[in-house]
């Protein structure tokens, strides 16, 4: 029979105190617990943060990205106490990725790794290639055993088993979704994959990859403040800078020698308005990687037949001026021969969005072995020789020498000089009689422009009057020559010589400016001349330029009674397509072909189809330069219906046109006069 402790018994309440005390002994241990986690946990939070701070902190004040990942590589192995941690940075050709190993390291091991250290920066690791590779695949940590099947891929498995090593880690550093670099760390210890590790790697990955951003915003920075946006080309900036550099390497090296080539492309202007502005872009940008190519032919630009490449550099100026620097050359034959061939690449036809264009350049050279001091001086210098070198025909080079520094020093002066010429009184027109071949007479002049400096004296009118294009003036005197000579043509005309003409030469320039039709109709208003006595000169090269836009504004003056003659025939290029088609009314012959007619058989066939073809386009024919009688004889046998020249007249001042103008009238008409 059993018997039953009664509830209130000794017994029964010393159990319910033992079982209260083994509930209460559990709940503590499991609060314990919790409480050793939760401590555990912070603890290793805590760990994190100063890790991530200590990243965060380097990485802002490291001067360079090579900095701040090897500060990275040092904390994370001191966190996680593994003893190698290594760099790779992502390197892009074309559209393909590879990691190339780099020189940065964390090596804790005194060298017991050096044998793996040279394997894999021997190395460059593709998409899936080792524990590198695979992290630029999946852009995700990757944690790993050496004994695990993955680790198959792994191409230094022997070598690092080898080493004792058991673990391996790497995590992705990232730009927005994009792979930049990989950091990988070994461990002696086999290691679980740790999660919150994971998380804290993926971390310090973006943040590392910031550090890359602002390093490649300002390497962007930096190189669009250098670089020429149109071409990808050093700019002026950059040019100067490495010049700079040049000229104190040569002052501080014994034999060193560099040269400066400036270029300049022959013809742009007119593919650039011809074509449009997008054609001449594509035309800026196919000439710099012609440029380029050129001076990669190592054969041609070799310098002492050195083992290192000279260090050359192609830059852009700015619109269509191109500069180089030939880096250690020999001598002058260097900077010569590259000139050469780049004339020769600069003369092939370019494919310009289907449309063919040609073009050719002028290209100065400046030597170091002048002893220049100044960068400005050197530039300045070699863009002389290259304006030398489009004065003397174009698609050509021209070294420089100091007989141009004394014609640069007094375009100058002329430049400055004639800037206030018309206003001080300085200009002055002559004019040159125009006579019939056969009794000398008299029937109009030319107006030609002359300079009188109060130092310098009579300046060649060769010399002035592109200098005045070149610097914006020739629309000013052009307007002032043209009211000028229609006015002293009225006082003529009101003086007895009603049926005179006045030939005006009109430049180029004038011809596009989109002024002359209402300057001329002006002047025609203001000066009340006989309607047809005014003739405008333009020569045959500024026409055929653009023949349509010369039909359009010879069309207009027309209306306005202006006769047209095309001065400098046969030195140009016309079509007789083109010629049939302008409204012109004289053919002026070169007095390059005239100069000694009567001596050369071609000169005398040249102008006997000039004379040929006026006839059938029913033009007057002027000569001009006849100095000779025996000229004078052929060009009237060969039918020039006016000629003019020093056999005749040299150019008169108003006054002693005037005179000649009254003793003609007066031999003629007795009795008569014209002043």
């Amino acid at each position: 029979m059993t018997t039953t402790e009664p509830a209130d018994s000794p017994q029964a309440e010393i159990a319910r105190l033992e079982r209260r005390l083994r509930r209460a002994t559990t709940a503590r241990i499991e609060a314990e617990a919790i409480a050793e986690s939760g401590l555990r946990d912070l603890f290793q939070r805590k760990q994190e943060l100063v890790l991530l701070e200590s990243i965060a902190a380097a990485a802002n004040a490291a001067s360079t990205v090579e900095d701040a990942m090897r500060h990275a590589l040092e904390a994370v192995c001191h966190h996680a106490r593994w003893p190698l941690g290594h760099l790779l940075l992502v390197q892009r050709t074309g559209d393909s990725q590879l990691l190339d190993s780099t020189a940065i390291w964390h090596d804790d091991s005194g060298g017991r790794f050096q044998t793996l250290r040279t394997l894999t920066e021997s190395l460059q690791f593709g998409h899936d290639m080792g524990l590198p590779g695979r992290v630029l695949s999946t852009a995700a940590p990757l944690w790993d055993n050496l004994g695990t099947p993955d680790a198959s891929a792994f191409p230094r498995l022997p070598l690092a088993v080898g080493l004792g090593l058991s673990s391996f880690f790497g995590f992705p550093v990232m730009v927005a979704s994009e792979v930049v670099a990989v950091l990988e760390f070994f461990s002696l210890e086999l290691q679980t994959p740790d999660q919150s590790m994971l998380r804290l790697m993926a971390q310090i990955g973006t943040q590392l990859g910031r550090v890359i951003e602002r390093q490649r915003a300002q390497e962007r920075l930096l190189h669009d403040a250098l670089h020429d946006p149109l071409t990808q080309l050093g700019n002026r900036r950059l040019f100067l800078d490495r010049l700079q550099h040049y000229l104190v390497r040569a002052a501080r090296v014994p034999g060193y020698q560099f040269a400066v080539l400036f270029i300049d492309l022959d013809r742009f202007k007119a593919v650039n308005d011809g074509l449009g502005h997008e054609a001449g872009d594509l035309l800026i940008v196919a000439t710099a990687e012609r440029l380029v190519a050129a001076l990669r032919q190592t054969d041609l630009v070799a310098r002492d037949g050195g083992p290192d490449l000279p260090d050359d550099i192609v830059a852009r100026l700015g619109g269509d001026e191109f500069t180089i620097l030939l880096d250690n050359i020999a001598s002058a034959q260097t900077p010569i021969r590259v000139a050469e061939r780049l004339l020769k690449v600069l003369a092939a036809p370019f494919e310009l969005a289907g449309q063919q264009a040609f073009i050719s350049a002028s290209i100065g050279i400046a030597l170091s072995a002048s002893g220049y001091t100044d960068v400005q001086a050197m530039l300045r210098d070699a863009d002389m020789a290259m304006y030398h070198a489009k004065q003397n025909g174009r698609a050509r080079w021209m070294m420089f020498d100091q007989a141009m520094q004394v014609t640069a020093m007094r375009r100058m002066q002329l430049e400055r000089e004639l800037r206030q010429a018309l206003d001080n009184a300085q200009l002055f027109l002559h004019y040159q009689p125009i006579v019939t071949p056969h009794n000398g007479v008299i029937c109009g002049f030319e107006a030609l422009l002359r300079w009188r400096h109060p130092v310098l004296g009579m300046v060649s009118p060769v010399e002035f009057i592109p200098l005045a294009e070149e610097i914006g003036l020739i629309g000013k005197i052009g307007s002032w020559v043209l009211a000028q000579a229609c006015h002293q043509l009225r006082r003529w005309q009101q003086a007895g010589a009603a049926a005179l003409t006045m030939s005006v030469n009109v430049s180029a320039l004038q011809l596009t400016d989109g002024r002359l039709v209402d300057l001329v109709k002006r002047v025609l208003r203001e000066s009340r001349i006989t309607r047809g006595s005014l003739k405008l000169e333009l020569t045959e090269s500024a026409v055929m330029a653009d023949p349509d836009h010369a039909m359009a504004i010879f069309s207009q003056l027309k209306e306005v009674g202006v006769r047209l003659s095309l001065d400098d025939f046969g030195t140009g290029y016309s079509s007789l397509s083109h010629l049939r088609r302008l409204p012109i009314d004289t053919l002026k012959i070169d007095r390059s072909f005239v100069s000694q007619v009567n001596l050369h058989a071609d000169k005398r066939q040249i102008a006997q189809v000039v004379i040929m073809l006026a006839r059938a386009l029913d033009l007057d024919v002027v000569a001009e330069g006849v100095e000779t009688e025996e000229e004078l004889h052929i060009l009237r046998e060969l039918g020039s219906d006016f000629v003019q020249g020093y056999f005749f007249f040299r150019p008169l001042g108003a006054e002693a046109a005037g005179a000649a103008l009254a003793a003609q009238a007066a031999r003629i008409f007795p009795g008569a006069t014209a002043t």
